[in-house]
């Protein structure tokens, strides 16, 4: 890599002695890229086996690439830390303008480790570390209003992120969120619990510089080139016009939209929730993350008067993206808009993962219908399919864990029905709730063998609705194509990149960004590098407890018919098999 970029600069950071240091780690970033390849290294080095993800000697790890602020949508960073949701990897990705303000900190790794005693947050910059007390900030009920007050009292408006939980994280909720920038989130897995668990209400970094590259007049062709893909895109353009809520319409006449806690696969109410809806009666603007020219980020305002004024209104401004339209609407059978941006609102004033919220209440809802807890055990949440009010209600006592039904409630839906029982409805894989495709196999088995349990990992939704839909594969060739997906999306993780910009940035597109940023990896090698990352990962996973094996696969799956046809469990075991074939060797 070129000597002077700053990338291989990895900022460590003790809360428990209050200290902070920068090592040089060049080897790490010539090797594995940046990102997610230097993330699981660091992550290997850190966490003693079998440690509490609670505990202080579990670290946060926030990694960049050498793309980030350099080319178009690099605009992610990489959060790693083992998770105290599932118990093993987490590993969440954030855009924003987190990843662009630690590069011009002058760092590619920033490692947080140990406790502090109390509440604080950490102000990042070249010049190093400002450990601020945040007792006034503990307790506060909004993490909006966290923001704006770090933001009046720090430098660098324009250049900074700040990254900051809500009282989700203070209580330890296990899928507790880190919001960045108010409409971005590190949302899976529970990094908000993990700064809970440090008494760290957040983490500030601010940089200005400029970075240096191999030679620039390719680098200025390159830039251009992608530059125009971007923008030129059909499917970018889509981003842009109607976000991925364009998704509701589309999987609802595929028949793979999850609906009523994936006890049918079409919503009734779609039409009132699509990204068409939203655009027409909501829309108040759109925002893009640092260096990225599509502008994907959808935000409804929400316009309600106040009780005892008359003409007199408070306008909210919501996020909204296909996921949180699929688990806070169509999971929950809700098709009223305002009610979901009300929900929508409270998961993020709190600061708790939408999807596994989601999921969870929709669980709630099945079991108190079949009557395995009582209005007692919910304090008189009534869980009926699109009541919102009461969702609403519920998810406060969510945070405020009054009693076991709700602390149960706060560590998942895989621990909540190992209590109350319902785990063949109990839709989380790997202990991680399910994300919005009940499309068929390809989805399924995907979530189950992603690293994150995400479908972002592999995207086999794409296989049902492309490939599956008209010729069911072998379970091993499905398997086969879903490992080759991951292990090319570690590459992607690494560089880091959107991965809504995975068709621009091709292996060849890639080869030439990383020789331009001075680091020489040929098309081959990025491949094989990827597998090897993705290796690492699993290496990880079976040192802290997972097996294959004893993964649990929830019955709903099979019983709830997708538009594939022809897939039961002995599928889906055989293909769990060959894939852990393939990861491993």
């Amino acid at each position: 890599m070129l000597s002077n970029d700053p990338l291989k600069r990895v900022l460590y950071i003790d809360l428990s002695k209050r200290k902070f240091w920068v090592e040089e780690r060049k080897e790490l970033f010539e090797r594995y890229i940046g990102g997610t390849g230097v993330a699981i290294k660091l992550l290997n080095e850190e966490v003693p086996e079998n440690c509490d993800p609670l505990g202080p000697d579990n670290p946060i790890i926030l990694t960049v690439g050498p793309l980030t602020a350099l080319f178009p949508i690099a605009s992610k960073t990489v959060a790693m830390f083992k998770s105290p949701h599932t118990g093993n990897l987490g590993e969440s990705h954030c855009g924003g303008r987190s990843a662009v303000a630690i590069r011009m900190a002058g760092y590619g790794a920033i490692v947080i480790r140990g406790k502090s005693e109390i509440p604080i947050y950490l102000s990042i910059s070249e010049g190093g570390v400002r450990f601020r007390d945040a007792s006034t900030l503990w307790g506060m009920g909004s993490t909006f209003t966290v923001g704006r007050v770090i933001r009046e009292n720090e430098r660098g408006a324009g250049l900074r992120t700040i990254m900051r939980i809500g009282r989700g994280g203070e209580n330890l909720v296990s899928y507790a969120s880190v919001s960045t920038e108010t409409y971005r989130h590190f949302g899976r897995l529970g990094l908000g619990a993990v700064f809970g668990s440090k008494k760290l209400k957040a983490v500030v970094v601010s940089g200005k510089r400029s970075l240096p590259v191999y030679d620039k007049r390719e680098y200025k062709a390159l830039y251009d080139e992608i530059y125009r893909e971007a923008v030129g895109s059909p499917v970018m353009k889509k981003y842009h016009d109607l976000g991925t809520p364009e998704n509701v319409l589309k999987l609802n006449e595929f028949g793979g939209l999850p609906t009523r806690n994936v006890s049918d696969v079409k919503f009734e109410g779609a039409a009132a929730i699509s990204g068409e809806a939203f655009a027409k009666n909501y829309l108040g603007r759109r925002l893009a993350c640092a260096h990225c020219p599509v502008g994907c980020i959808h935000i409804a305002a929400l316009r309600e008067p106040y009780e005892d004024e008359a003409y007199f209104y408070k306008t909210s401004m919501i996020s909204y993206d296909y996921e949180p339209i699929y688990a806070l609407a169509s999971m929950l059978g809700g098709s009223d808009a305002e009610g979901f941006l009300r929900l929508m609102d409270t998961v993020e004033v709190y600061g708790i993962d939408v999807m596994s919220t989601g999921v969870i209440l929709a669980w709630a809802t099945e079991a108190f219908k079949r009557g395995l807890f009582s209005e007692d055990e919910t304090r008189g949440v009534r869980f009926e399919w699109g009541n919102y009010p009461e969702y609403i209600r519920a998810v406060k006592l969510i945070i405020e864990q009054p009693n076991g039904f709700y602390r149960a409630l706060a560590r998942g839906v895989d621990y909540a029905s190992s209590v109350y029982g319902g785990n063949d409805f109990a839709m989380a894989f790997g202990r991680n709730e399910m994300p919005g495709y009940h499309t068929g196999p390809g989805a399924h088995v995907g979530y189950l063998i992603g690293a994150r349990h995400s479908h972002l990992d592999n995207a086999g939704y794409s296989v049902d609705q492309k490939v599956l839909v008209n010729e069911l594969l072998a379970p091993e060739e499905l398997a086969d194509r879903l490992v080759a997906e991951e292990s090319w999306r570690q590459i992607l993780s690494s560089i880091v990149i959107c991965f809504f910009a995975r068709g621009i940035y091709t292996p060849e597109v890639v080869s030439r960004a990383l020789r331009v940023s001075g680091l020489e990896f040929p098309p081959e090698e990025l491949k094989q590098l990827g597998k090897g990352i993705l290796r690492d990962k699993y290496e990880f996973k079976f040192r802290e407890g997972f097996s294959f094996e004893d993964i649990r696969i929830p019955k709903r799956i099979y019983e709830t018919p997708t538009r594939v046809t022809g897939w039961d469990d002995e599928y889906v075991r055989k293909a769990l098999s060959r894939a852990e074939r393939a990861i491993v060797t």
